[in-house]
């Protein structure tokens, strides 16, 4: 019966989804083993060493870092700038640019830009407001941003 047709393609979907699923784990499962071999034959480079394990997600408090001329000139002096969200806390911050860069950060200073007016016309508006945070990393340890 052509009404019941749906429901036929609907187990056929179905069907195909669980043999996707199970290719994808059997794909996992070869590539960690792959990895563990790796491992074993590999030596451990420094830079793994010093990495630290944080608990928080650290992509919920970096936005994206900061490209400026400014920015540019203070990273030469181990200062990195990064937008971030404006609710966000000092020591966040410390851990969240450890989480995902692996450096040691000596200190966190945050800047808040506040809204400016905009008009164009007769429509008046806002430019929107940000908070940036400055991050000042151990001397030797370097963050690649581009």
């Amino acid at each position: 019966m052509a009404l019941f047709d749906f429901l036929k393609r609907k187990k056929a979907i179905e069907k195909a989804r669980d043999i996707n699923i199970s290719e994808k784990k059997s794909e996992k499962v070869l590539v960690k083993k792959e990895k563990i071999e790796k491992s074993k034959h590999s030596t451990i480079d420094q830079s793994m060493v010093l990495r630290k394990k944080t608990n928080v997600f650290s992509y919920d408090i970096i936005k994206e870092p900061h490209i400026s001329e400014k920015a540019t000139i203070l990273s030469e002096s181990n200062h990195y700038v990064f937008k971030i969200y404006s609710n966000t806390n000092k020591i966040d911050i410390k851990k969240a640019v450890e989480g995902v860069y692996g450096v040691n950060v000596l200190s966190v200073n945050i800047i808040k830009i506040p809204k400016k007016k905009r008009r164009l016309g007769k429509v008046q508006g806002f430019k929107s407001g940000y908070a940036k945070a400055v991050v000042k990393i151990q001397d030797g340890q370097k963050i690649e941003i581009i």
